[in-house]
């Protein structure tokens, strides 16, 4: 997977005369992004061209507006991993700046698709717009392609009577909808972190846990308590599948002990003796069994957190 950082030519070119190439912010690259990809793969096997996805770090807004710029969904590396999965040969990342932000649209498609991509044929999504203020749209792509050399297909992100996007799907996973924003993910939503060590209660009551600190720039369910999978990405095998495992998952500060950072704990159920410290795992959310409560005592609190892994252990059997 070549990754290439530098509008000016710096990198592995393309290695086909011409490319597909589809362009986004591709934030969770849900299944509208998903329908890109797809349909750039297919005119590129049709073609014996190669599909470039086309992204931009860091996202646009957060170059203009840091205060409101959204917590992504996945980070560049798992962006990029989740492109190649969905047909791209390569993944474009643009630096973006304020200087890029003021190219022209035609300055845009100039530079990027036909100097530096050699674009045959763009795939975009039917609100796609770009160049400096936003002023380039489907149609003014569409003009400068027919004289560029290149087609540009626009394609509907719909799913049901909602429009496919990020912004759909963080708020799904932010108000702790796992299903929902899995049903426009495709794939459940996910936290991504390496293990790190916590004030082991969990292990004192019984129930030891990987802990994976919040990063702030993530966005993360509500707080509460899910029914998930484990994936532990350094106890497999060299070359192998990840290590995957049940587990009950609580996400929050755990009111119930003062002093108790935001994080995601997981308990993998059934394994004794697990030892995940520094490990990279991902945490794929199945479904929210409850919210985070505070609990007057300790007996109380293990009480429920045997309901939790109970019920998890049904959920994921």
């Amino acid at each position: 997977m070549a990754i290439w950082r530098d509008v000016k030519g710096a990198g592995s070119a393309p290695s086909t005369s011409s490319t597909v190439v589809t362009i986004g912010t591709f934030d969770g690259v849900h299944l509208g992004h998903q329908t890109l990809l797809a349909r750039a793969r297919e005119v590129a096997d049709a073609a014996g061209e190669q599909v470039v996805a086309v992204t931009f770090d860091p996202h646009p807004i957060a170059v203009f507006a840091p205060d409101r710029a959204p917590r992504l969904l996945s980070d560049l590396e798992r962006r990029v991993e989740l492109l190649h999965e969905g047909g791209a040969d390569e993944v474009r990342v643009l630096a973006f700046d304020r200087a890029m932000a003021a190219w022209s649209p035609d300055e845009f498609a100039q530079r990027v698709l036909v100097d530096d991509l050699r674009a045959s044929h763009v795939v975009v999504g039917q609100n796609f717009t770009y160049g400096s203020k936003a002023a380039g749209d489907v149609a003014c792509l569409a003009a400068f392609g027919a004289d560029h050399g290149f087609v540009t297909e626009a394609l509907e992100l719909a799913g049901g009577s909602e429009e496919y996007s990020s912004t759909l799907v963080r708020r799904l996973v932010e108000s702790g909808d796992v299903v929902g924003a899995a049903a426009v993910l495709g794939r459940p939503a996910e936290v991504n972190g390496v293990v790190a060590r916590g004030e082991q209660r969990g292990r004192e009551l019984g129930f030891p846990t990987a802990n994976v600190p919040v990063p702030e720039a993530q966005a993360t369910p509500a707080d509460g308590v899910y029914a998930a999978w484990v994936l532990d990405f350094d106890g497999a095998a060299s070359g192998g599948s990840p290590e995957r495992w049940p587990a009950a998952v609580s996400v929050g500060d755990n009111p119930t002990f003062e002093g108790v950072s935001r994080r995601v704990e997981s308990y993998v159920i059934d394994r004794t003796g697990l030892d995940l410290y520094g490990h990279r795992i991902r945490v794929e959310l199945v479904e929210r069994l409850r919210g985070m409560e505070a609990y007057e005592s300790l007996e109380a609190l293990v009480e429920q957190m045997h309901a939790d892994v109970d019920r998890a252990r049904a959920i994921l059997a």
